[in-house]
């Protein structure tokens, strides 16, 4: 499965913009992590960019990601790219075994934080965003609420990578697709005029 077919099944299922942009933030740290442990950044990339796909016709816990398996197999997605998109979420009892799968566990929850944060500064912005503005969030347990830190924190752990490593990495990564997240200052610029 390629980047052009994945992204076909995304269009089609998925409406809400933030959404898709969540969607190709995991994305862009999934193809850093496939290519820091010299994986196939294709299927990694794949994997992220398919893992939710189906959120907005299953948005519940009992269904979501499960109910969305027969579609992805209807659509010929690989069983290693469906089998790490049912193992993200937790509650499904799926265990994470590959690296690939903990990968995507580990940039999931992340990425909504970093967002977050990038949305909150003044540039609105990911270029100038730092590892030591999303630890200053982190603390502020009153600050993106819903963010599963512990989740966060169980992602980098079964990753093997520090978290506060693991932040910066996956800054790098959504930095380098910014404009197409809306986090490259060009809304604050827009907002000026």
């Amino acid at each position: 499965m390629n980047r052009d077919e994945a992204l076909a099944i995304v269009h089609k299922y998925v409406k809400n913009l933030n959404l898709v942009k969540h969607m190709l933030a995991v994305e862009a740290a999934m193809r850093f992590y496939a290519r820091q442990f010299d994986e196939n950044e294709e299927e990694w990339g794949v994997t992220g960019l398919l893992h939710d796909f189906d959120w907005e016709i299953h948005p519940s816990m009992e269904e979501h990601p499960m109910a969305g398996e027969p579609i992805l197999r209807e659509h010929a997605v690989p069983e290693e790219i469906i089998r790490a998109v049912l193992s993200h979420a937790s509650h499904t009892g799926i265990p994470r075994e590959t690296l690939m799968e903990k990968t995507l566990f580990a940039c999931d929850e992340i990425t909504g934080l970093i967002t977050a944060v990038a949305l909150v500064r003044p540039s609105r912005a990911l270029y100038d965003l730092k590892v030591k503005s999303v630890k200053k969030k982190w603390k502020d347990k009153s600050f993106a609420a819903g963010a599963n830190r512990a989740e966060m924190e169980q992602g980098a752990a079964e990753l093997g990578v520090e978290l506060w490593e693991h932040v910066g990495n996956v800054i790098q990564a959504m930095n380098s697709i910014a404009p197409q997240l809306e986090l490259d200052g060009s809304m604050s610029d827009k907002n000026k005029e």
